[in-house]
């Protein structure tokens, strides 16, 4: 099987988070993509946002790093998910997919191009649909409503 390393950032503002209709995997998604060579997760996770959304954001970590000193660390993902994918040019293939949980640098304007949607809290725990481009009302899958809940609550709780 072959395999691809890819970042996700669930950017996370104001109690929400940031999705988007993606065409091939006709489902809401986070901003992410293909980890580059020469490239840390981390920093694909970075460009990925900037490249798809505008935004320039900053990762929240998820746990301490070791007090190691010796050596550079790479700040590690909340979770790292396996994605079965289909496309015309590669065929059935996974994504390992690092997810790591961001925020807007201090400062940045919050408006995003056209197809990008802001959805709360509340929005998410309860799976409300969002109208696709086709007309279709459809809720984020599972995977995204978790994390997004997961990542605003952090912020929440960084926040205090």
């Amino acid at each position: 099987m072959i395999r691809h390393f890819t970042s996700t950032g669930i950017v996370v503002a104001n109690g929400s988070t940031l999705v988007h209709w993606h065409e091939k995997v006709q489902a809401w998604l986070a901003p992410g993509g293909h980890v580059e060579p020469n490239e840390d997760p981390v920093q694909a996770a970075i460009r990925e946002v900037k490249e798809e959304t505008c935004l320039d954001v900053t990762i929240m970590p998820t746990s301490p790093l070791p007090d190691i000193s010796n050596l550079a660390q790479v700040i590690p993902p909340y979770t790292v998910m396996v994605e079965n994918v289909y496309d015309t040019k590669v065929g059935e293939h996974q994504h390992i997919d690092f997810i790591y949980f961001t925020r807007p640098v201090n400062g940045s304007e919050l408006a995003v191009p056209d197809g990008w949607h802001w959805i709360d809290r509340q929005s998410l725990i309860d799976e409300k649909p969002l109208k696709s481009p086709s007309g279709e009302l459809v809720a984020p899958p599972e995977d995204v409503l978790k994390l997004s809940i997961t990542a605003i609550d952090l912020a929440e709780s960084a926040a205090t």
